[in-house]
């Protein structure tokens, strides 16, 4: 079987502030940026990794989706709940002072960790966890 990645979705309540993470924080590029019924996907990625791509949609981007389920998700985001993605890193601890540096909210400094790589944390504007990870030599 030959698959690969190639799309994952994370959601965002405020698309300018996830743009402007993703983008001038952790320096990834806009791939598309497109609006509908009043709701915007954007679409970004790493130049080291073209054929991968992460969608920053809105939170239950569903134009059917009833008052309840909105205000959950909401819930679900301002507490942090929802997955976020891991990064791999050549220089985890470079990598957290940029971000940590540009105001990112740090939910773990770099540490070794057992499994044998070096990692960090933070959370999106919108709340998602992001890892960075770096392989322990």
């Amino acid at each position: 079987m030959d698959i690969k990645l190639s799309q994952c979705f994370i959601a965002v309540d405020d698309p300018d502030a996830a743009v402007a993470f993703y983008r001038d924080v952790l320096g990834l590029e806009v791939r598309n940026d497109v609006g509908f019924e009043g709701m915007r996907w954007v679409t970004v990625g790493s130049p080291e990794q073209p054929d991968v791509n992460i969608v920053l949609e809105p939170p239950l981007a569903d134009p059917n989706a009833s008052p309840d389920d909105r205000r959950t998700m909401a819930e679900l985001m301002a507490k942090g709940l929802l997955r976020g993605v891991i990064f791999t890193t050549h220089d985890c601890d470079a990598t957290f002072e940029r971000i940590s540096g540009a105001g990112a909210e740090v939910l773990q400094e770099p540490m070794d960790q057992p499994y044998g790589m070096r990692d960090c944390a933070f959370r999106d504007p919108a709340g998602n966890l992001l890892r960075f990870t770096q392989p322990l030599k």
